[in-house]
């Protein structure tokens, strides 16, 4: 059956019409056709004063009657049986190499600017190219030897632009993902043959003299950018980057600039030690010789150049081996100097061989990033700020780049019938007014708050939480390294009492003060031993549990990350962790957000919404579902994804969360678990609220467009099966929520936003730059402080609840107020925020696991993947203790 364009509820039923007709709740059979994303509804009522805005959506003009030919490329080198060894091109700058080769040997048949190459197996052209297998000859200019190579290219696919316009006209539901592939390659032709491509970003070949970063280091601006279907037509969507690269310098000149001391003379062994860690791995071109050849720093030469010799060979085999100098041989070889004859020469390996080349006749390749992380503070500061640039000066960088030569408008754009308009798209959005909040006041009662409109924040000074919880059995642990960093124990317990008091949160004399070192951190085990000592002496003197232990380090400590395992998982009591340094200061600020950690930590409630939510009814259940997969860095298979859920507790509040946390298959985004994850919290709330929840709104973070389908026809069927039957069919509604995204808004008018220059909270665009039939909008919930202020991308795949466009935008804005920890609305909606953090803490976990499986399993043994899965896969490492499952622990 030929799938069309989905109402607001038919998964697992046959496809309706678009009508907007009602599907059975809860039908997790017969899922043969794949459901699609619902489409949009109407409006109830336009809520919020309009604003005019600019987005960095660049409006895309095509030929519907072009067609793009798709061919595969494959390129492998001839062997030769001679001893020089095979040249392997694998990444993109060398196969491009190559192909630009062929095509420069026959342009006529290859016509370079009607072809679009992605560095790897694809080429699109606006012309039928010739097909086969086609030989290119290479050479490196060095000794005159050529390679060989063969390219084969084989026509995949007539890409037919017209099948793209009838999806943004809505006439076909399924994108044709294979065209916007395609023409997403064309947009990057240009900027691929004149700029830096660092992942899918473009970087400039220079750098502006007020990116100088110093130390031979600069901050180059680039962008990256992105087509988009939308309900004005094709978009480009180009947003601007900043990347830290080393200077493309003399490797002599980049030493000077990058380590002071350096003056090319002589190495000490300090000296020699920092030329090391900061050359190796580089990659380099040399100047004595002419070569295309990059060559890579394996290390320094243990001697200086002035002391290395070497065996000398004849090539023809005519003389003698005889000893000879570098330094003669540099000079009657190359008719080079050496300058530099007091240090190291460099070695350059390639192709498992090795050279020794004098330092001066060696130049670092462009493009060669460097870690921010590494950046002294200064310029870590410098960077920060230009990586955080503020909406005028963002809108006019991205201008800027839609009119470069090397921009995304080029000629093999143009030649494809591509036009890109230059200027950024207007939109009209609109400002959703704050909701009313519930605090409390001195004498104890609630109190109703309204928050002023341009930064939409409340203020604790006059007001308490709604909720404070007794805090009458608590440890607190003092980790000091030194007398400097010592804790005043008597003023920090003072003080954090009578801030809590002031928020309505009664906090006793602590039952255990416990001194010790920031020695403790080194071992899990130390620390378990500690943690239960404190809790064996606090039972000495209450028969209950902790409820909660403070701990005060001297500085943060990787041994963190033991602690929150062990209180999390072993003990079963929360913690709550801060700086000495903070903590001696006694600033209100810092002990009234400590507060409110700790309560929401306890169960207690910080702030509440004074109406209802949009569209539900005081005598509903609505659970609020956060969902997110946290991947490791490491690219090995033994490290698994850590898949978190998130739900909350309590309605009509909906401001208590319990979590879930699992490991599962690395890098997997699927959550394989989902749906017993989710029947576990439901149960959860059976038991506290001795009622299901009728009506269930899942927010899922961390997936892509190309991911929509697996989780609208995996995960939410999974969640159905696992959930539903006769007697429970609890309506359902799925939202993607998308952060990494490139869309910004910015004022058309400086005087409708902020100070800053960025959109008011409560911001949403739901027209031109959304999708053109899907339910999708823009909302800016938080007030931008610091840089431009970066929208959450809404999409809702599925939704059995029915809800009208201003009525879900209006929910997730209130929603945002209800963060635990913040007296400002938040940038994300709280269940997807949530699930972020406990998925962070599952990592932590992880690493834990590590550390125990590397000092378990014999160093034999490591390298087998069966016995490296045993500790990071084992499900009851994750395992939270069950006095903590249904509280708010990651706060």
């Amino acid at each position: 059956m030929k799938d069309i364009l989905p109402g607001p509820g038919n998964f697992g039923v046959e496809l309706l019409k678009i009508s907007g007709q009602q599907a059975k709740a809860c039908d997790p059979k017969n899922i043969k056709n794949r459901t699609l994303p619902v489409t949009r509804p109407g409006r109830l009522t336009l809520e919020g004063k309009s604003i005019n805005l600019l987005v960095n959506h660049f409006l895309v003009r095509f030929n519907p009657r072009l067609t793009i030919f798709h061919y595969s490329v494959d390129i492998k080198q001839v062997i030769s049986h001679g001893k020089r060894p095979v040249k392997k091109y694998r990444n993109k700058a060398d196969l491009r190499l190559i192909k630009d080769k062929l095509f420069l040997d026959d342009p006529a048949r290859f016509p370079p600017n009607r072809t679009a190459y992605d560095g790897e197996k694809n080429l699109y052209s606006v012309v039928l190219l010739p097909t086969g297998q086609f030989r290119v000859e290479l050479s490196d200019n060095e000794d005159l030897l050529t390679r060989t190579y063969v390219v084969s290219i084989k026509l995949i696919n007539d890409l037919k632009l017209s099948k793209l316009e009838d999806y943004l006209s809505g006439k076909v539901a399924h994108v044709p993902r294979d065209i916007l592939q395609g023409m997403d390659v064309v947009m990057k032709e240009n900027p691929s043959r004149y700029r830096i491509a660092v992942d899918r970003h473009f970087y400039p070949s220079s750098f502006k003299a007020e990116d100088d970063l110093k130390h031979g280091i600069a901050a180059y601006r680039g962008f990256q950018s992105s087509l988009r279907p939308t309900s004005q037509g094709l978009a480009l969507c180009l947003d601007c980057s900043v990347l830290a690269f080393r200077k493309p310098l003399a490797v002599i000149e980049f030493l000077k600039e990058h380590i002071p001391e350096f003056d090319g003379a002589h190495l000490d062994f300090n000296l020699r030690r920092k030329v090391t860690n900061a050359l190796k791995g580089l990659a380099v071109r040399v100047t004595h010789r002419v070569t295309k050849q990059l060559f890579t720093i394996a290390g320094l030469t243990a001697k200086s150049t002035s002391d290395l010799w070497f065996d000398f060979v004849d090539p023809k085999g005519r003389d003698p081996i005889v000893k000879v100098s570098l330094v003669q041989y540099f000079r009657e070889k190359y008719g080079k100097n050496i300058a530099y004859q007091g240090i190291p020469c460099l070695i350059l390996g390639r192709n498992n061989r090795t050279n020794h080349v004098p330092m001066e006749f060696c130049i670092l390749t462009e493009g060669q990033r460097y870690r921010k992380e590494l950046l002294d503070e200064v310029a870590q500061e410098k960077f920060e700020e230009k990586c955080l640039a503020w909406p005028p000066e963002r809108r006019k960088t991205i201008s800027e780049m839609m009119q470069a030569h090397d921009g995304p408008s080029g000629d093999a754009t143009q030649n494809f019938g591509l036009r890109i308009d230059k200027d950024m798209s207007s939109v009209e959005g609109r400002v959703i007014g704050p909701p009313v909040l519930k605090l409390g006041a001195p004498d104890g009662s609630l109190d109703i708050v309204r928050v002023e409109n341009e930064k939409c924040q409340w203020n604790l000074a006059e007001n308490s939480v709604v909720e404070g919880k007794q805090i009458d059995r608590w440890a607190l642990i003092e980790f000091s390294s030194s007398v400097s960093l010592k804790l005043k124990a008597k003023d920090f317990i003072k003080n954090l009492r009578n801030r809590s008091r002031s928020l309505g949160i009664c906090m006793e004399e602590p039952l255990v003060c416990h001194f010790t070192s920031m020695r403790e951190f080194s071992s899990v085990s130390r620390l378990e031993e500690l943690l239960r000592s404190v809790i064996q002496e606090a039972r000495r003197k209450s028969w209950n549990t902790l409820q909660i232990m403070i701990c005060v380090m001297a500085e943060k400590h990787h041994g963190y990350k033991y602690l929150k395992w062990v209180s999390e998982t072993r003990i079963g009591v929360v913690t709550q962790c801060c700086l000495s340094i903070h903590a001696n200061r006694g600033d209100n600020q810092f002990l009234g957000n400590l507060c409110l950690k700790i309560n929401a930590k306890l169960g207690g409630s910080n702030v509440e919404l004074t109406q209802g939510l949009p569209h539900f009814e005081e005598d509903d259940h609505v659970m609020f579902i956060g969902a997110d997969v946290n991947h490791p860095v490491s690219k090995k298979s033994t490290t698994p994804s850590i898949a978190a859920v998130v739900s909350t507790v309590n309605w009509p509040a909906v401001n208590k969360y319990a979590a879930r946390v699992c490991p599962q298959d690395h890098r997997t985004e699927k959550i394989l678990e989902f749906g017993s994850m989710c029947r576990d919290l439901i149960n959860n709330y059976f038991q506290l609220n001795k009622v299901k929840p009728n009506k269930i709104v899942v927010f899922r973070d961390g997936v892509s467009e190309g991911q929509f389908d697996m989780v609208l026809n995996e995960e939410v069927s999974d969640l159905k099966n696992a959930i539903c039957d006769d007697s429970y069919q609890p309506t359902i509604t799925l939202i993607v929520a998308q952060k990494r995204h490139q869309t910004r808004l910015f004022l058309e008018n400086a005087g409708d936003g902020s100070p800053t220059g960025n959109v008011p909270p409560g911001t949403v665009v739901d027209t031109k730059i959304v999708h053109p039939f899907e339910f999708d909008f823009y909302l800016c919930s938080h007030y931008g402080r610091i840089g431009t202020s970066k929208a959450v991308h809404y999409i809702v795949l599925w939704d059995e609840n029915s809800f009208m466009s201003d009525q879900l935008q209006k929910l997730i804005y209130n929603l945002c107020f209800t963060f635990a920890r913040s007296t400002r609305p938040v940038s994300l909606v709280p269940p997807v925020y949530y699930a972020d953090l406990v998925a962070y803490r599952g990592r932590i976990f992880q690493e834990v696991a590590k550390e125990f499986q590397s000092r378990s399993v014999p160093s034999s043994m490591r390298s087998s993947s069966s016995t490296s899965n045993f500790t990071t896969f084992d499900r009851s490492f994750y395992n939270l203790h069950p006095d903590l499952q249904n509280i708010m622990f990651f706060i």
